[in-house]
């Protein structure tokens, strides 16, 4: 005695084997896509549509009648304007003043306090205290080192007999004065990545020096260096980030001044948004600055990596 089989079940057993396996890969993405369709919901919502938008603001200029197509204007108006050349002229100074001294530290504090033990321990957790300290705090505790006539470092001067200075108000020296704010911020931050270089450097290698007779410096130039270098060009990266997008303590300290002294680029996108309304030519700095960043990124990987980056 036979018994027939559903309509369902009989459809599928004389549905050719090729379409049945054609099928399987798209119903196994339907539980992966669902997964992480939060994550695309929310990467499309706050990163690829304000992409879209800064592209679009950057070419058009909004009016009291609507909003008008004007192509490539913003961007001459924006390479025109003598204060976004100053903001450029001013973040490449702090990003050279703060990248080089910053990973050189980092370097410095890593190899001091490579190794094990207690009193390391401490000291690295010491380093590494200004990060934990959010940048506004940080730029309120040196807005007291810094204080002409009455804060900590005229008072020291003074007391050596040498002249006081104003530091956040003399058009010379505020670049600076924020520029050393940095580097004592980030200089922890970046020791923890170089130090976790350090140690996965062979101790084969180390030894192998040693046998052939290298000296401290002979061992960091030809077997330390050149094993850090995919960490250097990680950290390089980061680095360069911070010095586009840190600002926090611009606006405590100096607000951009004196003079547009310290005025960078993303405080110069702030104000031209949300002081001055332009939306075109804020958008406009923003893709300038984000293609400037991209560029010096691919370059920095490209050279930090040496050789292997054309493998």
């Amino acid at each position: 005695m036979t018994h027939a089989l559903p309509t369902t079940q009989a459809a599928l057993a004389a549905e050719p084997p090729a379409a049945r396996a054609g099928r399987r890969p798209a119903a196994r993405l339907l539980l992966p896509l669902a997964l992480l369709s939060p994550s695309l919901v929310f990467l499309a919502l706050f990163t690829y549509w304000p992409v879209v938008e800064v592209l679009w603001d950057a070419t058009h200029q909004v009016t009291r009648r609507g909003t008008r197509f004007v192509g490539l204007d913003n961007f001459a108006a924006l390479f025109a304007d003598p204060t976004f050349q100053r903001a450029l002229l001013n973040n490449g100074l702090y990003a050279l003043g703060t990248v080089v001294p910053s990973l050189v530290l980092a370097l410095a504090f890593a190899l001091a306090l490579n190794g094990a033990g207690r009193v390391r321990a401490l000291l690295r957790a010491l380093f590494f205290l200004p990060v934990m300290i959010p940048l506004v705090a940080a730029a309120a505790l040196f807005l007291f080192l810094f204080l002409p006539g009455i804060g900590l470092i005229d008072h020291h001067l003074a007391r050596l007999g040498l002249a006081s200075a104003n530091w956040l108000g003399d058009p010379d020296l505020a670049l600076s004065a924020i520029t050393v704010l940095t580097v004592w911020k980030n200089a922890g931050y970046y020791m923890l990545f170089i130090l976790a270089g350090l140690q996965a450097i062979p101790d084969e290698a180390r030894e192998a020096a040693l046998l052939d007779g290298a000296g401290p410096w002979q061992r960091l130039r030809y077997v330390t260096l050149p094993a850090l270098r995919p960490t250097f060009a990680f950290v390089g990266v980061i680095a360069l980030l911070n010095a586009v997008t840190q600002v926090d303590h611009v606006f405590v300290l100096t607000k951009g001044g004196p003079s547009d002294a310290t005025k960078l680029l993303l405080f110069y996108i702030y104000e031209q948004a949300a002081e001055r309304y332009d939306a075109g030519r804020a958008a406009a700095a923003t893709v300038v600055t984000l293609g400037l960043l991209a560029a010096l990124t691919a370059l920095s990987l490209s050279r930090a990596q040496g050789p292997e980056a054309a493998r």
